[in-house]
């Protein structure tokens, strides 16, 4: 790997990475206060998992987010596939605001079901153009999967109360 892809791999980190930062802003200030006052399942996992799961699968995200990226320069149809993770990765941000932001495990879970149909649709796009790519995303689909399951019980759980 030269210098330039070595820049390319790190910009496509750092680029799926901000859809954590940008969620951040509206998790932060929640977690203390709102959050915190929720009735929340027994399987929920302590506040401080979050952080470096979703580091990682950032992480995972950008890598394989390079590869597509190289498919695409070599000349492979690689824009159906990059536009649906612009998708997902949009749908990954606005989780948080709607989570968070207003405060909402209803309009979470409304918000994380087309997330985990859009992180599916992506493996399948990147599946043919990369296997890699493709398996680096299922940690990915596994967590939001707990998350859908994890944000349906919260909200229950508090619906009633």
């Amino acid at each position: 790997m030269d210098l330039k892809d070595a820049g390319k791999l790190i910009l496509a980190i750092i680029i799926c990475n901000l859809a954590g930062i940008i969620g951040s802003f509206f998790t932060f200030t929640a977690i203390d206060s709102w959050y915190a006052t929720l009735i929340k399942p027994e399987f929920n996992p302590p506040n401080w998992v979050f952080g470096p799961v979703w580091t990682l699968l950032y992480t995972l995200m950008g890598i394989s987010l390079y590869i597509i990226w190289k498919k695409y320069e070599e000349g492979k149809d690689a824009k159906p596939a990059l536009t649906i993770f612009s998708v997902q990765w949009a749908l990954n941000a606005l989780w948080s605001i709607l989570f968070f932001g207003l405060q909402s495990p209803l309009y979470g879970l409304i918000g994380i079901i087309p997330l985990w149909i859009s992180i599916a649709l992506m493996i399948k796009s990147y599946y043919p153009l990369s296997r890699n790519a493709a398996l680096l995303q299922i940690p990915y689909l596994l967590w939001v999967s707990f998350a859908t399951i994890l944000n349906a019980s919260i909200w229950m759980l508090n619906s009633r109360s």
